[in-house]
Parts: C-alpha cells; structure tokens; sequence
C-alpha cells in the first residue's frame, strides 16, 4: 500500500510517499481503506522528535492518528461494525497517513459528514468533549473557551451549544466571523480579557476550558473564582501546579459515537481549513507548524 513516512526525526523534508506493507488489526480493531486522515499539532511534533523523550515513535513511522474509511477487516471480538461500513476513528500515534490504517476507535460517520469533515472530526471531538464533561452539565451556564477557533475549539464550541451552554471564544480579530458561525459570542485573548468579559458576561463566567495553552490558566481561573471549574487540553504544567482539570486525550468508541450523532443532527460539523493530496503531505504540516489553523487540516487519500 502507499503510505506517507519518515524514517528519521527532522523537518517536513524527512517525509515521503512510499510503498509499505499493509498493517493487520489485532483484537478489538479494525482496518479500514483510507479516505482521508487529519493532521494535528502531534503528528509533527512526534515527527520534529520534540516529543522523542515523552512519546518516542518506532522509526519509520506513518504520521497520523485520526482517519475516515470503509472497513475491510476487522479483528477477532469486533461487533457493531460490518465490512463496507463507512467509520471513522482513531489509531494509534501514528499509522493514518496511509492507503490502509489500523483504529482501535471508531463510530460510524454521518452521512451529512463529507469524507474531510469525518476525518477532521474523531481527535477534536474526544478531546472537546473530554475537557467539556470534566467541567459538569452545560446547559443554562455561561462558558468561555480558549481557543475557540482551533480544531478542537471550534468542536468545542459547537458541541457546547448543542447543550444550551452560552459560549463566549476567545480568538485573532480575523476568525471572529467564525465564532459568530459556530454560535459563540467572540472576543480577543490577552490583557484586559476580565474586563471584556465584564461587558460580554454580566452575570459572571461559570466555567472554562482552555485549548491553547497559552498561559492563561491563572487568569482564567481568577475569572470563574474556582479551579475545580476550569479544564484545559495542552497545558499539562499549570493544570497540576493550579489545580485545574487535565482532560488526557483517550481512544473512546462512546465519545466518538455521540459526536457522530449531534452529527447527524446537523449540530456538529467539522469545520475543515485546508485539504491537501497525499503527495503533499510536507505542505499540509509545514501549514500546521505555522499555527493558527482555523478548524482543522486534512489530506485525501
């Protein structure tokens, strides 16, 4: 099968489309026939060697953990799913970027998903909705998201709103339009956010959830005037000194069927930025390290 790989750690040059042996499911999994796969800040961080001495990679590796296809084997104790049926889900760290993948988690996709919204959809919404549960019921509160604009803050956001939270998402001036789209109230990052979530909040801040990491936790936390009601995604440092929920991003078959399902009810969809072809895989991480994505970054394969 064809497959993206690099078999050192470097930058977007190290990756190359190549012939590999196909991967076989083991117990619990499922191979499917790729569509797309999505492209996330970890597939080059993993490929830098940023992350070598947390989350060492098998060399070569295939970058991707996230896909959308059409089963064609399945291993020993699967049930719900049938040859032909079209999932999405997740792997492992890394193995989507390919003809063939391996996913120890999937859901089957929406039919109102196109194949770039369904392979953009399984990281962002496991990791939303991990950070979102950890903050309570929604419904009826007031809750900010930092980074609402990102793969998994624009899930976020549209996730919370189909539970009737009333979402406020910081984001750059340019994907303030965006947020307005998504249903939340937008507002700039940075200094002097209290006050114009002051004017944007009367009634105060119930809950946050951060998503970029940014060094804000202190800050958000002075905002809703409890740690217990603030989650973040990414920072892994500040979450343990402040006290805040750290929500670990998990291989779970029942979050990504509810996401499949407010998909289905058209309250979810995947707002994809970029999509790329398979040969230029380089292209689609060297926009990703740039940062600033709006939504998320998928290559057809």
């Amino acid at each position: 099968m064809r497959a993206v790989r690099y078999r050192e750690y470097g930058g977007v040059e190290t990756l190359v489309v190549e012939q590999v042996p196909e991967p076989r499911p083991g117990p619990g999994e499922i191979r499917i026939r790729v569509a797309a796969a999505g492209v996330n800040p970890i597939d080059w961080k993993l490929r830098s060697g940023a992350g070598r001495e947390v989350l060492p990679v098998d060399l070569p590796a295939i970058p991707g953990r996230e896909a959308v296809g059409v089963v064609d084997q399945m291993g020993e104790g699967v049930q719900g799913v049938s040859i032909g049926d079209r999932v999405f889900g997740l792997g492992g760290l890394t193995g989507a970027t390919a003809e063939l993948a391996v996913l120890s988690a999937w859901a089957h996709a929406p039919a109102t998903w196109t194949d770039e919204e369904a392979a953009g959809a399984a990281l962002a919404s496991v990791t939303a909705m991990g950070g979102l549960k950890a903050l309570g019921p929604l419904r009826g509160r007031t809750l900010l998201i930092e980074g609402a604009a990102g793969g998994v803050g624009s899930a976020a956001v549209e996730i919370a709103v189909a539970q009737v939270a009333s979402v406020i998402g910081t984001a750059s001036e340019r994907n303030h339009a965006f947020l307005v789209s998504l249903g939340a109230v937008p507002t700039t990052y940075g200094t002097g956010l209290a006050q114009r979530l002051a004017t944007l909040a009367p009634g105060g801040v119930d809950i946050a959830l951060d998503t970029a990491a940014s060094g804000s936790l202190a800050d958000l936390v002075a905002i809703v005037g409890d740690p217990a009601r603030v989650s973040t995604i990414a920072d892994y440092a500040n979450a343990h000194r402040l006290g805040v929920h750290l929500a670990n991003v998990r291989n779970d078959s029942t979050l990504l069927a509810e996401a499949g399902e407010l998909g289905r009810q058209g309250r979810y969809t995947p707002r994809i930025e970029r999509t790329y072809p398979l040969e230029q895989i380089a292209e689609a991480h060297a926009y990703a390290e740039r940062g600033h994505t709006r939504g998320k970054i998928v290559v057809r394969v």
